[in-house]
């Protein structure tokens, strides 16, 4: 027997039976299983629901107007293609690691070691902008009771010094600087010097890290009763808030519909994406439910159905209580109380969306220690990693590097640099987990595991609904915006269109899945989880390609210089190989 290739090396797979056997082989002073049906829902709705509902709506509405309720519709059977694809995962590989572990099992190490070094910005770095956020949301509700902090103890040190070198060059050019450019340059210049450097940070992200982290380390348990509190609590003013708000619903301002027409309403599509992210989360729970391969998919599609009625009624009141012109506010839903006079109402929702961003805040927190934990197991990061807190039962160091990783781009970058890449993070991580699907078992039920147990993806056939949606797409191409073109002068004013290259690679992929639908019978829905979330990545434009790019080179190179090595599955094949060769 020849010695295998590297390249067979880095795609050698893991077995459901490996896994499973790991699994069982693990020793008992492991996780806790303490968490239900109901727990894994609540940490679901807790991911969805949160600065999403409280801000993006806003945004949305503004842009595409009452229709923007259609949008959360499309946004959600969007979501679920890939929640789909995760739950048939969860209910076959019942461990910790989410995608990290999905992607060992459908394309081998090396890919997987790609997923989970991009998991990172889904949930440590993502977490950075969830801090930004949380401090904002406090220091709006500390500064609504008459307190104060120093300006340069709440604000990050990236956008304050961007802003003050942006409002050099406009002052210079004579051209007028937006509200925002000048607060932060007026923070900037005011901040005090300690050697010769200006002192901003931001206190409150800093904080609730140091809380949520410290909650986390401490256990499963005591994570999930915060986790479920902060749920009913914020469901609660969510509902009082529809219950108010439908007597002041004045159904004129439903019209018109859609005012900005269909370009209105896909414009905030990214954003409404993004309040759907992190139902994923529950997956990384696996080894802490009772019972994971009943409970983790039903949760998943319970989380998606629950928020997004809740999103589509909200829209409705939002748009009916006062002119979508009016929406373009950072919260949407503290504004419409005060327009007609409910300050108490205001106060209320003051007080969730702190509560909500929070709740989200922690189910991140929670999840990006198991993938540390999952990868250290593998060999892929040193074994401290999956050290386990013999008192608390949780991922002891894992969770206190997460917390580091979370306060590092609090305190270096600021939040839109972090969004971007935490987002492309995620939607990398939808798209594979959903070609994963394809991988194991072409996306359809065989007669190999028809009588399987656990969940698996709805056949549809993609011969009939993926070619009709391609044909859709290529039909709405004239109407999209120009960087969607993939034929037409790509040079446009002296300057080359590089975020035109994104939609091509996209287009060509959408067509090669059509071709391979065809031929091969794959179900309809992972391959329209790979359309859907590539489609997304590449709205990310050139520029996030490239931060990606290197991001993953950098994960590639810390492959090459540890986990390769280090590999406790490739040590384990190589010594079977060698005692089959009678080495």
């Amino acid at each position: 027997m020849s010695k295998p290739s590297l390249l067979e090396q880095l795609g050698r797979k893991k077995t459901l039976a490996q896994i499973q056997r790991e699994l069982d082989e693990r020793e008992s002073g492991s996780l806790v299983k303490s968490l239900t049906l109901l727990d894994l829902t609540c940490f679901g709705i807790a991911a969805v629901i949160g600065a999403g509902i409280f801000s993006t709506i806003g945004t949305a509405s503004f842009d595409g107007g009452p229709a923007i309720s259609i949008l959360f519709v499309i946004t959600a059977l969007a979501c679920l293609f890939s929640a789909l694809c995760y739950a048939e995962f969860a209910s076959k590989i019942p461990v910790s690691g989410s995608a990290y572990t999905y992607s060992f099992a459908a394309f081998g190490e090396f890919v997987a070691w790609i997923i989970g070094w991009n998991l990172l910005m889904e949930y440590a770095i993502g977490n950075s902008v969830l801090a930004f956020a949380w401090s904002e949301y406090f220091m709006n509700l500390v500064e609504g009771v008459g307190l104060q902090l120093p300006s340069w103890l709440c604000n990050d040190h990236y956008s304050c010094a961007e802003a003050a070198s942006k409002l050099m060059e406009l002052t210079k050019a004579g051209e007028p600087a937006n509200e925002s450019i000048l607060r932060l340059g007026e923070v900037w210049n005011n901040a005090p010097l300690l050697m010769g450097v200006r002192c901003i940070i931001d206190i409150p992200a800093l904080a609730i890290n140091l809380i949520i982290t410290t909650l986390v380390y401490i256990g499963i348990h005591e994570s999930k009763v915060v986790s479920n509190a902060m749920v009913f609590l914020k469901l609660g003013v969510i509902l009082l808030v529809i219950a108010v708000g439908i007597f002041y619903v004045q159904p004129k301002n439903w019209n018109p519909f859609a005012p900005n027409g269909l370009e209105g309403v896909f414009k905030g599509i990214a954003a409404v994406f993004f309040a759907y992210i992190g139902f994923d989360a529950i997956s990384t729970t696996a080894e802490e439910c009772r019972n994971p391969q009943r409970d983790i998919p039903r949760a998943t599609i319970m989380t998606l159905i629950l928020c997004t009625v809740l999103y589509i009624i909200l829209a409705f009141i939002l748009t009916g209580m006062v002119s979508y012109r009016e929406l373009n506010v950072q919260d949407p839903l503290a504004f419409v109380f005060g327009k007609v006079g409910l300050n108490a109402m205001v106060g209320i929702v003051s007080v969730s969306a702190v509560i909500a961003t929070a709740s989200v805040f922690l189910v991140f927190q929670l999840g990006q220690p198991r993938i540390f934990m999952s990868m250290a197991r593998d060999g892929m990061l040193p074994k401290s990693f999956a050290r386990i807190h013999p008192r608390f039962k949780t991922p002891s160091f894992s969770t206190i590097i997460t917390g580091l990783m979370v306060a590092l781009p609090t305190v270096l970058l600021s939040s839109q640099v972090v969004t971007d890449l935490a987002a492309i993070g995620t939607l990398f991580a939808f798209m594979l987990v959903s070609a994963g699907i394809l991988v194991v078992g072409r996306g359809k039920v065989t007669d190999e595991n028809r009588g399987a147990s656990g969940f698996h993806v709805p056949y549809f056939d993609g011969r009939i609904w993926v070619p009709l949606a391609f044909v859709a797409y290529t039909c709405l191409l004239p109407q999209l915006p120009a960087n969607h073109f993939v034929l037409g002068d790509w040079w446009t004013m002296d300057a080359f269109q590089w975020d035109r290259i994104p939609y091509l690679f996209f287009f060509g992929v959408f067509g090669v899945l059509t071709v391979c639908s065809f031929r091969y019978r794959w179900s309809a829905i992972p391959v329209f989880g790979i359309v859907v979330n590539l489609y997304l990545i590449a709205g990310l434009g050139a520029g996030n390609w490239i931060r990606f790019s290197v991001w993953c080179a950098a994960g590639i190179v810390v492959y090459a210089l540890y986990s390769y090595h280090n590999s406790t599955f490739r040590r384990e094949r190589e010594g079977s190989e060698r005692g089959s060769r009678g080495v």
